[in-house]
């Protein structure tokens, strides 16, 4: 990774600094980069050297699943990335490639099936409804993320994940500490070593459990040999993390419906395209900061007429893909009839995120509750008000004022 690596010039380094990007404004540097070319050079705020990025939709859906290009050999160099924590480590879940990544993911595949998912579907509703009802009773002006978009997902990848529900809040503050880069490397590492000490213990007491949550279904692998303890621990920590950033991104979606009325207005009046709604929503909110996990190339691979010599490190966008003109005409529109909408919101490939089904039935429930429930909803203050967590690796607001 050096400029001795291929012949000829090369595409400038661009440094790519971290902004705390407010509603769902789209990072203006990917923008830049984007428009540069679809394979570019970046250097990001912490790690070392530089590395690849590809932007088009096409070249990050081929990048993300092909063998060519792995997620292991990160552990064995220096390369450059987002946050100054997630430190690549040896054997944990998301730097593991096939046949590992696939044995510990059929470990748990279960609980992220339809049915797994239909399985906290009643109860999610039910949650949620309370929720809604509290909310009603004590009146407005309310923070719509203290009392429902944050404790909602909690409470839905707890019930999946099998955590007891005294356990939830502390369940929280450990995530919001891990997603976030605000408070230094040893605060967020502090928490997720604290977190795994919690599910390898609920894991270890699960061994023999026949039951159809995450931690149960972890625990009978480990007793079946098919995983070790610390493999379920680490897949556990990545589960629960993943499940409640649903937090910040329903925060984004209903910032969005609350800024843009009349997209709210027409999910009140036509229930049926909610679903497809939805996605369109999913495919054009900016969910995260910048990129997510940098991949090493395996051998030589030429994309879009550029070489990337083997021990390159590349990172795909899946934002900019999901903006990408040539699969999504006129992309800055949200057009609740998009079809097809082959969007890569979860990702793609090996590592596509398990929960994107559990995220789409969150959605779609937050939708029914409060747009059908709150037809007054509106924000309780001008939209330049509404404050964005600072540091974050998910975005989403820390509040949401509303009044109805």
């Amino acid at each position: 990774m050096t400029e001795k690596t291929m012949p000829g010039p090369l595409p400038p380094v661009r440094h790519w600094p971290a902004l705390d990007l407010k509603g769902v404004d789209f990072d203006p540097v990917l923008s830049e980069l984007m428009r540069e070319g679809p394979v570019t050079r970046i250097q990001l705020p912490n790690g070392e050297g530089w590395a690849w990025l590809v932007t088009r939709h096409d070249d990050v859906r081929m990048v993300a699943n092909d063998p060519r290009f792995g997620r292991e050999a990160v552990v064995d160099q220096p390369v450059t990335r987002l946050a100054p924590h997630f430190i690549p480590a040896r054997g944990a879940v998301g730097f593991l490639d096939p046949p590992d990544h696939t044995r510990l993911r059929r470990s748990v595949a279960a609980a992220f099936t339809a049915r797994g998912v239909e399985r906290v579907r009643d109860k999610a509703r039910r949650t949620l409804d309370v929720m809604v009802d509290e909310l009603l009773r004590i009146g407005p002006p309310a923070d719509l993320t203290e009392a429902v978009l944050s404790p909602f997902p909690i409470a839905v990848i707890c019930e999946l994940m099998g955590v007891p529900a005294d356990d939830r809040r502390g369940m929280h503050t450990w995530t919001q500490l891990i997603l976030s880069s605000a408070h230094g490397a040893e605060v967020s590492e502090k928490a997720k070593d604290e977190m795994g000490a919690y599910f390898r213990k609920l894991i270890g007491a699960r061994n023999d459990s026949r039951d159809e949550d995450v931690t149960s279904l972890l625990g009978a692998a480990v007793g079946r040999d098919e995983i070790d303890l610390e493999e379920a621990v680490g897949l556990a920590v990545l589960l629960q993390i993943g499940g409640e950033a649903v937090t910040n991104n329903s925060g984004q979606m209903f910032y969005l419906l609350l800024t843009r009325p009349a997209l709210a207005d027409r999910l009140r009046s036509d229930p049926r395209i909610r679903p497809q709604a939805i996605d369109e929503l999913l495919r054009y909110i900016p969910h995260r900061n910048m990129v997510g996990l940098s991949r090493i190339a395996r051998e030589d691979v030429e994309i879009r007429g550029v070489q990337i010599r083997a021990g390159d490190p590349i990172y795909v966008s899946y934002l900019a893909a999901n903006r990408d003109p040539e699969v999504f005409p006129d992309p800055e529109h949200i057009d609740f009839g998009r079809s097809p909408n082959p969007h890569v919101a979860f990702g793609f490939g090996p590592h596509y995120c398990p929960g994107g089904m559990l995220a789409r039935l969150e959605s779609e429930l937050l939708v029914e509750a409060l747009v059908d429930r709150l037809p007054g909803l509106r924000l309780a203050v001008p939209p330049s008000q509404v404050p964005f967590r600072k540091g974050a690796l998910i975005r989403g607001p820390e509040a949401l004022p509303v009044t109805w």
